[in-house]
């Protein structure tokens, strides 16, 4: 198996290499670079190529989220998952907004972290279950103002509308298929229409739209 390959970037250098340290004793990981700021995560990230960037928010000369959307621009390939200490819905959607493929926070079990890497590689969505029950509470009752993309909702086969409430729950595509009977490949298959449907660049996006307009 091919390790996946992993940028660190964080301006305390203690979480930092103690990040990769921990990510480099599993196996399937495989660090290729750190970064104590924004500049230097899109330097290392674009001279390394790596499939994720476990990315700060808060870092001098350039801060997390704008490093975040320059890499997914240059590097649509590589994936970035925030590891922060922020709470904040503002950072948590901005994030997603600018193409990140998950939020955790800092004080999350070591074990999780190492998953949530495989997880962001393989092109799943990985939210800080915190973060993600409150997106899911945060939902809004009806409303006049309807959106393109709510309207884009009533596009949406029902299977396609079970898949995307379940994605937004943060289940992988497997645990989506073991709850709905269908295969993990026909699940792959209704995330892309439901992504393609609704506009959408990625898996946290549609979680993120939930939160905001439901299914």
């Amino acid at each position: 198996m091919v390790p996946v390959r992993v940028i660190v970037a964080d301006d305390h250098r203690l979480m930092r290499e103690g990040t990769a340290a921990l990510l480099a004793l599993d196996g399937r990981v495989e660090i290729v670079g750190l970064a104590s700021d924004g500049h230097e995560a899109i330097q290392v990230a674009i001279r390394t190529r790596p499939d994720v960037v476990v990315l700060d928010l808060n870092m001098p000369r350039l801060n997390g989220s704008e490093a975040c959307a320059i890499i997914r621009n240059r590097l649509p390939r590589t994936q970035v998952l925030v590891l922060t200490v922020s709470e904040t819905d503002h950072d948590l959607y901005t994030a997603l907004r600018l193409g990140a493929a998950g939020y955790l926070l800092k004080d999350m079990p070591p074990a999780d972290l190492v998953a949530a890497v495989l997880q962001t590689a393989a092109g799943e969505s990985a939210i800080a279950p915190a973060m993600a029950a409150r997106m899911l509470g945060e939902l809004p009752g009806p409303s006049s103002n309807v959106s393109p993309r709510q309207t884009n909702m009533a596009k949406l086969s029902e299977r396609e509308r079970d898949v995307l409430a379940l994605l937004a729950e943060g289940l992988t595509n497997r645990e989506i298929g073991e709850r709905l009977f269908i295969s993990e490949a026909t699940v792959k298959t209704h995330v892309g229409h439901v992504l393609t449907k609704l506009h959408l660049r990625n898996r946290s996006e549609a979680a993120a739209l939930v939160a905001r307009v439901g299914t």
